[in-house]
């Protein structure tokens, strides 16, 4: 079970993706669908069919969007939230081998991009073993982080957040 939380971009963007598919990609496949059809005989027309498969896609993904959107609540960081760790914080962490990442604390729904795939190296989900070591943790805190391998530590360096 995935979190129904999103940031703000992450709503947008999910929001601006559905209004593109709706608005503009949905009747450009139709309008090929319609002329492919137009040639007649549909068993041995590639286009017709190719333009179908996509056209079931994309009404596939407006379900999904839709669906997705009413379930979500957007969380907007407030500066009360300022030196510790909760959702759409932007955390920079460094391990005992001085491994350094820095990545942004989101929604399950924001963690990909181009379509759902291709997973952003710079956002986390809430939902992740990692997040869930780092929240309500502050800068100089240690967290441990379950992961396959065994307990990992790391080291909180800084915390922002996008106000």
């Amino acid at each position: 079970m995935h979190t129904n939380l999103i940031t703000p971009e992450g709503f947008k963007k999910l929001q601006t993706e559905l209004d593109y598919l709706w608005r503009e990609y949905r009747p450009e496949i139709t309008q090929k669908v319609a002329w492919a059809a137009s040639l007649g005989d549909r068993s041995d027309n590639a286009d017709y069919k190719e333009n179908k498969r996509l056209l079931r896609q994309i009404d596939s993904r407006i379900r999904f969007l839709g669906k997705r959107i009413e379930q979500l609540t957007i969380v907007t960081p407030s500066p009360q939230q300022a030196g510790k760790v909760f959702f759409g914080a932007w955390v920079t962490i460094e391990n005992e081998q001085e491994e350094v990442k820095r990545f942004k604390i989101v929604g399950p729904d924001e963690i990909y991009q181009r379509g759902g795939l291709e997973q952003r190296k710079d956002y986390i989900s809430i939902d992740s073993p990692m997040a869930r070591a780092l929240l309500k943790q502050e800068i100089d805190d240690e967290a441990l982080v379950k992961t396959p391998s065994g307990l990992v530590r790391w080291y909180i360096n800084n915390i922002e957040y996008d106000y």
